[in-house]
């Protein structure tokens, strides 16, 4: 309903072209291959893959296309992640008919525009310093999903296939970057702070 909506404003338009239209991320990947766009509206919540990963994917092999990301939600997680896959613009799907037309026309001249939210949600961000567990190593990180799992320092050392000394040292990193006493806490702070999948 959303996308025939946008279809049908985008007509009204003599100056915007509708290109294509895509239901999920790789058939959004596969149109920008076929048409190449100026600009596409990406939905940030769609089934499958994300359209962060999908933004990143099209910004990386048609590095041309702009990326609007078009979505209901507001999280800060959200916008970072947009902007980071290489969004050039953040919208809510509150917005007008003649916001969303500007936007578009912005975007086609390498212009940003933000919602309020998003630009909030950036200074958010920006004043609450690192993420927790952002100096973690991929080793480290390995070692913090398996005490998540609930593997003992032994039982690391095998799976990583290392002396129990070296796991005994990995986890105790771990609980030091983290600010973390003990395993419980450490496994509390990286499912509070989504920091294992």
């Amino acid at each position: 309903m959303v996308r025939l909506g946008l279809g049908t404003f985008l007509r009204a338009h003599n100056d915007l072209e509708l290109a294509g239209e895509a239901g999920n991320a790789q058939e959004a990947v596969r149109l920008c291959a076929s048409t190449h766009p100026d600009v596409v509206l990406m939905d940030l919540k769609l089934p499958g893959v994300s359209g962060g990963a999908a933004t990143r994917e099209i910004r990386s092999k048609f590095p041309e296309i702009q990326v609007i990301a078009l979505t209901s939600f507001q999280d800060k997680d959200l916008v970072r992640e947009a902007l980071e896959a290489g969004a050039i613009s953040y919208l809510l799907k509150n917005v007008t008919a003649l916001e969303l037309a500007e936007a578009i026309r912005a975007a086609a001249a390498g212009r940003s525009t933000l919602a309020p939210e998003a630009v909030q949600a950036l200074v958010q961000t920006a004043t609450e310093g690192p993420k927790l567990g952002f100096d973690l190593t991929p080793r480290e990180r390995q070692v913090l999903a398996l005490l998540v799992r609930g593997l003992t320092n032994p039982e690391i050392a095998e799976r990583l296939v290392v002396t129990r000394s070296t796991a005994k040292a990995h986890v105790s990193n771990v609980l030091s970057k983290l600010g973390a006493t003990n395993r419980a806490e450490a496994i509390r702070l990286a499912l509070e702070n989504k920091l294992v999948p």
